[in-house]
């Protein structure tokens, strides 16, 4: 047996806390009757659903898929203000959940996935999974600037802007726009080229894709870090959980 809110937040449908919220809100049933809060359930045995949409369980087959963000699109599965989300964009089928957010005005590399041990090792800074940026920013870009905000194939822009990349090992809050703003950029446009080995691989805005099987084949390795100790390759750090945003 396992407490509700643990069997969702292991699934990757949210963390405890909003599970908690979930199950009090009446959206979560146990073979087709509304669960209680602190209630215990066997996942062999029993179904859970979530809104009506059946959760995977741990010994079923996990899905991913590679998203195109575009512009306008935030990056939850519902939006109390009725702005367009990514729920919008994803088939039909498997309750999705998305990895790493980006903000509305952001676009790029977004992974959904039924799979929370990958969710957890893409975003959890411990494990520093890269994530790289393309920028595009006004202001004075100086080679101190530069210097400290990492940036990488710094291209001037006839219009006076500049484009360059930045690489992300964990991602606080809008860090990407917050480092930039602190030395004096304004971002213009900002877009996420790869997540750890995904990249959009000409996938238009909106879109979603499969992983390439190099890509999943890297994507199963790094979920294999969910379970091991200090002797993998990329050896947790300690470090405080933050918010996997850009």
């Amino acid at each position: 047996m396992i407490r509700l809110n643990k069997y969702l937040a292991e699934r990757g449908v949210c963390a405890r806390r909003k599970a908690d919220a979930l199950i009090e809100s009446g959206v979560v049933a146990i073979d087709g009757r509304i669960a209680r809060l602190g209630e215990s359930i066997d996942p062999e045995t029993q179904g859970v659903t979530v809104n009506g949409r059946s959760i995977a369980h741990a010994s079923q087959k996990s899905s991913t898929l590679v998203m195109n963000k575009p512009r306008g699109v935030v990056t939850t599965m519902h939006d109390e203000r009725g702005r367009p989300c990514i729920a919008q964009l994803l088939p039909k089928g498997p309750r999705y959940f998305p990895v790493g957010r980006l903000d509305a005005d952001s676009t790029g590399v977004l992974l959904c996935t039924t799979d929370g041990e990958l969710a957890r090792v893409l975003t959890h800074p411990s494990f520093g999974v890269e994530k790289i940026y393309r920028v595009r920013a006004v202001g004075a870009l100086t080679a101190q600037t530069i210097a400290a905000i990492g940036a990488q194939g710094v291209r001037r822009n006839a219009d006076g802007s500049c484009t360059f990349t930045m690489m992300l090992k964990e991602g606080r809050n809008r860090q990407v726009r917050r480092m930039c703003a602190a030395r004096g950029l304004r971002v213009i446009d900002l877009e996420r080229i790869r997540f750890g080995p995904v990249t959009l691989a000409g996938l238009k805005p909106g879109k979603t894709r499969l992983p390439t099987r190099d890509e999943h084949m890297e994507l199963e390795r790094l979920r294999l870090l969910a379970g091991r100790g200090p002797e993998t390759t990329l050896k947790p750090r300690k470090r405080a959980a933050v918010q996997p945003t850009e």
